[in-house]
């Protein structure tokens, strides 16, 4: 049901292209269903008049000059002139992770029709399906709130050290300074952006074959990885008594003990040519695309922490095998074998598996010591190895 609404505040009917009916139902769960009408816009109440707060003002300019323009539109007329239902509009702001906002909410503006219209172009012309455009945009939503809050969390400890004032106090300052940083974080952000997926391209059509043929060295093809498709070396490092030392910590001694450890971590894999995939915690999980790479990694991450004087020392794991790549995760029986063995590994040492070590065996860079097989939950008897350095001196950080 429709109300009606003033002449300078109707909003345009909403051209026919939707979603493909197959592909996303209308408001009320049928497909090809036109959006929800719009209702009529009450009139935005003046503020009542009070003294200004300087600090709230900032506020308000910033979140202008980061939105593009003030908030004049509630979420049904954004989804009608995207021309598409709100059910359709919920599922992306879901997925970018926005909080629920209810239908008298003047919580948007006109870039969020674009951003919105964007996406849902590239279904209506098949493009990408509603499953990979619900997908891409909770990548784009959750990989944005956490570089957003480690930027600011760096920006704010700076802050604290530099000019010795308390956190909350430099949580208000940023607010005044933030203006200036936006432009080149943002172009920063384009930037990395281009170059990651440039080198994602590059791993995609030039190593992919050449790594699955590696892949099957040792192998008879029946297993538990087999059906998987990408061949990857997966590792972990894990901080040896990190559960004990940070209990002896303070909050900032802790903070730059996480961050020394993850920032040495992301300097050799990256050298490496690896990539991180995730930190957890005191345990960093990378992959690499070939097991000679796998090694180099996971041999300097354990020489690293071993000779650093305010780090503990790190048990390493590395296996190669098949693994699933989702939701910029990794997954499969080879990752879950890497996790285990890190268990098993002595503090400063690299731990392999049997097949792993087959594919190095005959490389004078590496020296393979068989240890004790042992009885590892869900894979039953493994035979593990001991990485260690051979002629060579690894990778080099400048």
């Amino acid at each position: 049901m429709t109300t009606a609404s003033r002449p300078d505040a109707a909003v345009p009917p909403p051209p026919k292209a939707v979603w493909q009916p197959q592909e996303l139902p209308g408001s009320n769960g049928h497909p090809g269903e036109r959006p929800d009408p719009v209702p009529a816009r009450a009139p935005v109440p003046a503020p009542a008049p009070a003294t200004a707060d300087p600090h709230r003002e900032a506020i308000r300019a910033l979140e202008i000059e980061l939105l593009g323009a003030e908030r004049t539109l509630r979420r049904r007329e954004v989804a009608a002139r995207a021309g598409v239902s709100l059910l359709s509009a919920r599922k992306l702001w879901r997925a970018m992770g926005f909080p629920n906002i209810g239908d008298e909410d003047v919580a948007f503006t006109e870039k969020d029709k674009e951003a919105l219209t964007t996406i849902i172009e590239l279904v209506r012309q098949e493009q990408l399906t509603e499953d990979a455009a619900i997908s891409i945009t909770r990548a784009v939503g959750q990989m944005t709130d956490r570089m957003v809050v480690w930027q600011i969390e760096a920006i704010v400890e700076e802050m604290v050290v530099q000019r010795g004032i308390p956190d909350a106090v430099a949580r208000k300052a940023l607010v005044s300074e933030l203006p200036d940083l936006i432009a080149p974080l943002e172009k920063m952000l384009v930037y990395a952006w281009r170059r990651q997926m440039n080198a994602a391209v590059q791993r995609l059509a030039l190593r992919a074959e050449s790594g699955l043929r590696a892949s099957e060295e040792g192998r008879d093809g029946h297993e538990d990885d087999a059906p998987l498709p990408l061949a990857r070396a997966v590792g972990f490092a894990d901080l040896v008594s990190y559960t004990s030392l940070s209990r002896q910590m303070n909050e900032r001694t802790l903070a730059q003990l996480v961050q020394r450890f993850e920032n040495k971590c992301a300097e050799i894999i990256s050298v490496g040519g690896g990539r991180l995939v995730k930190t957890i915690g005191d345990e960093v999980l990378y992959i690499a695309e070939s097991p000679e790479a796998g090694a180099e990694i996971s041999l300097a991450l354990a020489k690293a922490f071993t000779e650093d004087d305010l780090l503990p020392s790190a048990r390493v794991s590395m296996v190669w095998g098949r693994i699933l790549s989702r939701l910029g995760d990794i997954y499969g029986p080879t990752v879950n074998l890497a996790a285990r063995l890190t268990a098993l590994a002595e503090p400063g040492t690299v731990l392999i598996d049997a097949t792993t070590a087959a594919t190095l065996s005959g490389n004078e860079k590496f020296v393979l010591i068989p240890q004790q097989a042992r009885t590892v939950r869900g894979f039953g008897e493994v035979h593990p190895v001991t990485l260690a350095r051979g002629t060579g001196s690894g990778l080099v950080l400048d």
